[in-house]
């Protein structure tokens, strides 16, 4: 918050203008990446639905919305009340909706018909317990059927479980297969992309097997996938299939981006989109960094440490921990190196700064920091700081976390 009231409602952080620690995202660079992404999805003829869950902030979503969004993707059923009231008109529940308070909230959530809500389903007993939910109330609810990969998360494992739920749905009065969803993230190893790619082969499979099948209750079935990090696999697996598919990727990071894990992905992306022989792709700019962390240098116990007061009660810490990008004093930046400075460990509201001794920060000066993993970066703060590109204060915006 600012410390004194200015009648403009403009502030400048790098002047102490307003109280620190704070999350701050540059809006141009946030336009850059909606705008970024909406092109990507067009160009390479798919339709987006981000995962808002990164920053469950009705602003940034609905500006996602108005750039184009086919929808927006959730991950509880509280979050789609959210979606819904930035106006959006598809929402994907990539997630099982599970227990009656939840399906009471989905009910309320599609009552008015004002949006159309899709939820995963990965075992019979889930949807019995939605489809005699649902009959009850003389409802039908939309659900994709969710194929997982062996040691990931949710999703159906093998064929045969897949075929025997898809059965099952099918002889549900009241629900109504829309699609096929999985999620690809999960798989980490030394030689994930192809690991990945095999997994995509198997869904690509899939698809066309129950779209020849006939099974879904809709000529434009949906097949949804895709990240923050793969979602260029995704892309070039859906290139293969039939047009009568609906191919929606849900990458949600990209609209703040970061400098560390995703910042890596992105450029590795890059990379097999020019290797790429199936995807024709040519976009100009990429995507920016737009979070960043302001803060001050707390002490300095040590000559070679200093003590920064942000911890995880404010910052990402389960990748990379925050790096910092910028120093000032006196309302002025700092010129010093900042390439041997590394952050080695945060607790609830301090980070652990090792500096070289020469090092010429001081107490009070104030250090700024970009990120890692941006969606944790987000839940910190119940408002995020904006800033135009020469750091002044243009506003906040509310997150609903």
């Amino acid at each position: 918050m600012p410390n004194n009231l200015n009648s403009n409602g403009h502030y400048n952080l790098s002047k102490e203008e307003v109280s620190l620690p704070c999350a701050t995202l540059k809006m141009s660079a946030v336009d850059n990446n909606i705008a970024w992404m909406q092109r990507f999805a067009k160009q390479t003829n798919v339709l987006l639905c981000p995962h808002i869950k990164t920053s469950l902030t009705p602003a940034i979503i609905s500006k996602q919305i108005e750039a184009g969004a086919w929808g927006v993707t959730v991950a509880t059923i509280q979050q789609a009340f959210v979606a819904k009231a930035c106006k959006a008109k598809n929402i994907i529940l990539a997630n099982q909706l599970v227990g009656k308070s939840n399906f009471d909230l989905a009910l309320t959530l599609i009552d008015d018909n004002e949006c159309q809500l899709l939820v995963c389903i990965d075992s019979i007993s889930n949807a019995s317990a939605l489809n005699d939910f649902f009959q009850a109330n003389n409802m039908s609810l939309n659900v994709l059927v969710e194929i997982g990969v062996n040691g990931g998360r949710c999703g159906v494992r093998n064929k045969d479980e897949l075929g025997t739920l898809i059965s099952f749905i099918r002889s549900c009065s009241n629900l109504s297969l829309q699609g096929i969803e999985f999620y690809e993230g999960v798989i980490h190893s030394e030689n994930e992309v192809n690991e990945i790619r095999e997994f995509l082969f198997y869904i690509e499979e899939m698809a066309n097997q129950y779209l020849d099948s006939s099974i879904f209750d809709t000529c434009q079935p949906i097949i949804t996938g895709a990240g923050s990090a793969f979602y260029d696999l995704v892309v070039e697996m859906f290139s293969s299939l039939p047009a009568a598919y609906q191919k929606i990727i849900r990458p949600g990071c990209y609209v703040s981006h970061d400098t560390g894990i995703y910042d890596r992905a992105q450029k590795n992306l890059r990379t097999r989109l020019l290797d790429s022989n199936s995807i024709s792709c040519e976009i100009s700019g990429d995507l920016i960094s737009a979070i960043e962390i302001w803060a001050y240098v707390q002490s300095r116990p040590e000559q070679n440490k200093l003590i920064i007061n942000i911890g995880k009660r404010d910052v990402a810490f389960d990748s990379d921990l925050p790096k910092l990008e910028r120093a000032f004093r006196f309302g002025q930046p700092l010129d010093i190196s900042f390439n041997n400075i590394v952050a080695t460990s945060v607790m609830d509201q301090h980070m652990f700064l090792d500096v070289p001794i020469d090092c010429t920060l001081e107490v009070g000066d104030i250090v700024v920091f970009s990120t890692s993993h941006p969606c944790i970066t987000f839940d910190k703060w119940r408002y995020i700081t904006i800033i135009d590109d020469h750091d002044n204060v243009i506003g906040w915006m509310k997150t609903e976390f």
